[in-house]
């Protein structure tokens, strides 16, 4: 009996050591886990990628209509052919605008004749000075009337102004034209424009910061989510804000050496934008109440206070606070899920170079 009373007592004690030995365990884990990281605000210069909606024009692009009425005799290209510069396109039947310089011609030669007589006739002084001036005028007139017909005529030859690509054609052989029929288009895309609009917040950062002649480089994305593969250049902006929208439009310049780009298409512009003494924190570091954004701040007696922030602007993985932090603030960085207003926690403190660092920041 004694014996299977020690054995009670030795059990007993040995559970007792157990549990005690548990409890304590689970008190250093507890003082392990309310250990939080926590960091500063980083005033820093930055940049990010702002992107724009683009259309693309080429560098060229206009309307081919005859300057006469007629009708088409030829047509010389074919829809999205390469043409040079003075390349005869279409044709339109000359006959009639021959007939015309024909007539033209002798009208100007029997002016010529019977200014050559009334000269002869005034020289005589058998007619007086005024109807020899009459007869010069009327040759005058005969002459401008050959240079017309000429001209006419040329114009039935309706020829390329510059180098480029023909759209779609719009009349076949035989058609009836006039001087606003369109017949095609012609684009040079040797280089195009891509022109996307800016707020004007966005238009005055830009004036004010964007001092660097690299700021002016920008990239094209195109439709299918690929990158173009030649930089642009922002050369232009426009003279005013449109009203309705309260942009600016801005102008971007790229080769295209491989006649890629077409006129029309679209496409996004991804343009570097330089950030001043941002003051920055990680988004890891924030939580969102009712659409609003806060952040753990600690005070000297290391207790977490909720804090509602401004966010400027969102860069990939940081914000860019507009108010509610100052660069000497401590927040929590870690474990935001875990506490609430009141908490006082034990921290650790990593420089907030080092947490920004390690979130990949666009280098300048």
């Amino acid at each position: 009996m004694f014996n299977s009373m020690n054995k009670t007592i030795l059990a007993i004690g040995i559970n007792l050591i157990l549990l005690v030995s548990a409890c304590n365990s689970k008190v250093e884990e507890k003082k392990e886990a309310g250990k939080y990281t926590v960091t500063s605000p980083l005033l820093t210069d930055t940049c990010y990628i702002k992107e724009y909606v683009a259309q693309i024009k080429s560098l060229q692009n206009i309307e081919i209509r005859p300057k006469i009425d007629g009708f088409i005799e030829t047509i010389n290209i074919d829809e999205g052919q390469h043409v040079n510069a003075g390349q005869v396109l279409f044709t339109i039947r000359p006959i009639e605008y021959q007939a015309e310089l024909l007539k033209a011609n002798s009208e100007a030669k029997t002016a010529e004749i019977e200014m050559q007589n009334a000269k002869r006739l005034a020289d005589a002084k058998v007619i007086s000075q005024t109807e020899m001036e009459l007869a010069i005028a009327k040759l005058e007139e005969a002459e401008a009337g050959k240079s017309i017909a000429e001209l006419n005529l040329s114009y039935t030859q309706i020829k390329a102004p510059f180098e480029g690509y023909v759209d779609r054609i719009q009349f076949k052989v035989g058609s009836l034209i006039d001087n606003s029929s369109l017949l095609t288009t012609l684009s040079d895309n040797r280089e195009v424009y891509a022109y996307f609009n800016v707020s004007e917040t966005e238009y005055l950062n830009y004036k004010t910061n964007q001092t660097r002649d690299d700021n002016k480089n920008v990239s094209l994305i195109l439709a299918n989510n690929e990158e173009f593969g030649y930089k642009g250049t922002i050369e232009t902006i426009a003279g005013e804000f449109d009203n309705t929208t309260g942009s600016i439009a801005f102008r971007a310049k790229f080769p295209n050496t491989d006649l890629l780009l077409r006129n029309g298409g679209t496409g996004k512009v991804h343009m570097k934008v330089d950030l001043k003494n941002a003051l920055i924190i990680p988004q890891k570091a924030t939580f969102e109440i009712q659409d609003k954004i806060y952040v753990y701040v600690l005070d000297e007696n290391n207790v977490l206070k909720s804090r509602n922030i401004n966010v400027k602007q969102s860069l990939p993985n940081l914000y860019v606070i507009g108010s509610g932090l100052q660069p000497n603030d401590k927040i929590l960085l870690e474990g935001v899920q875990m506490v609430k207003d009141g908490d006082k926690v034990e921290t650790s403190f990593v420089q907030p170079r080092q947490v920004i660092d390690g979130l990949q920041l666009i280098k300048q």
